[in-house]
Order: C-alpha cells, then sequence, then structure tokens
C-alpha cells in the first residue's frame, strides 16, 4: 500500500511522468499511451477528387508529357523557362519547377491546357 501512495504523491508533484497510468482500488495497471506502429494504425482512404485533373498527377508525370506532347523547344516557345530553353531535361526542370511555385503554376495550367486540347481531339475525332 505504501508504494501506491507514493506514487500518487509523486505523480501529483509532477515528478513522475511515463506511460504508465495510476489506477485507484488497490490495483496499478500499466496502461501503454506510445503510439502504434505504423502497421497497426488505420490507413487513411485518399479522398478522391473527381473535378481535379491534378489529383495524383506527379510534377514528374506533367513534365514527361508535356516534353512528349509538345517537344523540348515547344515547350520553351510556349514557357519561356531557362529549364526548357537550355539545355532541357526533366532532372533540371524538376529541380527548378519545386523551388519555384510560379513558375511550377504555369506547368500546372499548361498540363491542364494540354489536357483539354487532347480530349477536344478525341471529341472530335482528330488524332494529333
Amino acid at each position: 500500500m505504501r508504494a501506491n501512495g507514493a506514487l500518487a504523491l509523486a505523480r501529483s508533484q509532477g515528478r513522475v511522468r511515463g506511460s504508465a497510468e495510476f489506477r485507484p482500488g488497490g490495483q496499478n495497471a500499466c496502461v501503454d499511451t506510445a503510439p502504434k506502429p505504423p502497421s497497426e494504425r488505420p490507413i487513411k482512404q485518399p479522398t478522391k477528387q473527381p473535378g481535379n485533373p491534378l489529383h495524383g498527377v506527379t510534377l514528374e508525370v506533367m513534365v514527361t508529357a508535356l516534353a512528349a506532347h509538345y517537344g523540348w523547344a515547344g515547350l520553351g516557345e510556349r514557357l519561356p523557362l531557362r529549364c526548357f530553353t537550355s539545355a532541357p531535361s526533366v532532372a533540371s526542370s524538376l529541380k527548378m519547377l519545386r523551388k519555384t511555385p510560379w513558375a511550377r503554376e504555369k506547368v500546372e495550367s499548361l498540363y491542364r491546357f494540354m489536357l483539354r486540347e487532347i480530349q477536344r481531339n478525341v471529341q472530335r475525332g482528330n488524332t494529333p
């Protein structure tokens, strides 16, 4: 009984901290309050965004698709950025676009335009 009283006194004075919780009634039970490991946590399902064409599309996928559709020269004409005009590559473009939010917005806008353009051509029966 003395140990229970000493533990309660130490807790009330703020001297004891940890994951064990004191339960009155003569029974001390350790209640683990530590976070669960990732394997035991519930998995959050990603929210669906049907109206967002950029949902789930990485910047690398956008740059690769734009370069394949327009070519580096055409991409440099549409977006006059040095990463597209001077020794262009996907890696250098990604590095620059991750550091400059305004340029990333332009790339995302051009990617959405390209998707609309492709969709219009498909609906009309035209193939690029």
